[in-house]
This record gives C-alpha cells, structure tokens and sequence, in this order.
C-alpha cells in the first residue's frame, strides 16, 4: 500500500526535538514511529496505553520518583534488590 495520506499536527519545539532524539537513538523516524501508533490504535481498536488522570497518591510517588526519594541501593544485582523489595523494613 502507498503512503500517499498526510498528517499535520502542531506540538511544542522542544518536545519535537526531545522526541526525534530518542527516536533516532532506536533507529525511528518521527513518521515511522507514528505509523507504528496509528497501526496499534487499528489493532487494538482504541489508544495502546492506559489514558488515566493520576491520583493523590500516585502523584505522590511520581514526585518522589523525580526527585529520586525513597529510593534504596544501588544494588549488586537483582536477587538483591528482590531481597530489599521483600523485607520488612
């Protein structure tokens, strides 16, 4: 099938460019890589990914997660990090 159909949309630059980057980094271009999405809202019949608003305590974590808190190790390896996950501490 030819790709003859045009899309146009307009996002922020440097959302663009952050994009393209990893893209990229995994061998993609940004036309590729909405392809790729526009294949898996066909197959799935709807978008590929939970489309949720966050709750209080998920905001939370996410927080703590970017401003790397409770956050332990680093660890040697994984039977490490399972052994930490599963204590009672």
């Amino acid at each position: 099938m030819s790709k003859t159909a045009l899309i146009q949309t307009r996002i922020e630059p440097d959302l663009k460019s952050e994009v393209e980057a990893i893209l990229q980094e995994i061998g993609l271009s940004t036309s590729e890589a909405v392809t790729i999405f526009l294949k898996r809202v066909k197959m799935e019949h709807g978008i590929p990914f939970d489309v949720k608003i966050p709750n209080a305590v998920t905001k939370a974590a996410m927080k703590d997660i970017e401003k790397r808190r409770n956050l332990r190790g680093p660890f040697k390896n994984s039977k490490e990090m399972i052994a930490d996950l599963e204590s009672d501490d």
